[in-house]
């Protein structure tokens, strides 16, 4: 196994999911959002370019305005993702700066990437941000989206991501050590498998449905997210993000987790 696609990466998008982002009360674990936000620091200190496809508006916006997940109205998820994308942009912006550096923010839904004026100007946005070292913070604009032009949760956002701003690489940080050959919540003698060549209708099969019930993706959206990244020329990497430290061993190729390779042309 190569992992020199990984080492020679440049431009590195990195999703983080709710699960990762939370605690088990569905908080924000700020502990952990500041240790990612310091290990995405210290890589586009080190010369590569980062952009972050983050959830985990709703549950901001839950805690601050006193509303439970449970039994929510979609008109209430909606007002939650509205309050709370500003605490979770306030939160970025702050612990960024600590470090030198600005966020933007780009919120999408898919009516907006599947329109090629809309799209264009999401690339270029990208583009200029990058350009400008800032390090953009994307999430899928939930306070106004519905079936119709949600992405399918932010597995699928960072596929659309990575291929709007030409990545070398995607980097998908979950609460399970990577892609198994059964569930591992539920079969505990499921196996790691480390490297996928080719994702088959045989592969996608050993996926399982939804993910935790804070989150929305499981490992079915993050399959489907990877062979679309791949099919497009762009590795992937599903590692647990528990300890956002890992982030260094995925760029050097020592990481614990899954590759998704690209094939050769």
């Amino acid at each position: 196994m190569n992992f020199e696609k990984i080492k020679s990466a440049n431009l590195i998008v990195v999703k983080v999911g709710t699960s990762t982002l939370t605690h088990q009360s569905g908080y924000i674990n700020i502990r952990r959002v500041e240790q990612l936000v310091k290990c995405l620091s210290d890589l586009q200190n080190s010369g590569k370019h980062v952009v972050l496809v983050s959830s985990g508006a709703i549950s901001c916006g839950l805690g601050k305005i006193g509303l439970r997940r449970k039994s929510l109205t979609l008109e209430q998820k909606q007002a939650a993702a509205s309050v709370g994308q500003c605490e979770l942009m306030d939160m970025y912006n702050r612990l960024f700066a600590d470090y030198g550096h600005t966020v933007g923010q780009l919120l999408l839904t898919k009516d907006v990437t599947d329109d090629e004026q809309r799209k264009e100007h999401a690339k270029n946005t990208l583009r200029v941000l990058i350009e400008l070292g800032c390090i953009p913070v994307i999430n899928d604009n939930d306070s106004v989206s519905s079936e119709g032009i949600k992405y399918g949760g932010n597995d699928i956002l960072s596929a659309v991501v990575a291929m709007l701003c030409e990545a070398d690489l995607v980097v998908n940080l979950t609460d399970i050590d990577g892609f198994f050959d059964a569930d591992p919540k539920t079969a505990p003698d499921a196996k790691l498998i480390s490297y996928v060549e080719k994702i088959t209708p045989e592969v996608i099969e050993k996926a399982g449905g939804a993910g935790t019930e804070r989150g929305t993706g499981g490992m079915a959206a993050k399959l489907i997210a990877a062979k679309q990244c791949t099919d497009y020329g762009i590795p992937m990497v599903i590692a647990n993000g528990a300890n956002p430290d890992i982030l260094y061993d995925v760029m050097s190729g020592t990481f614990k987790g899954t590759f998704f390779d690209t094939l050769e042309a």
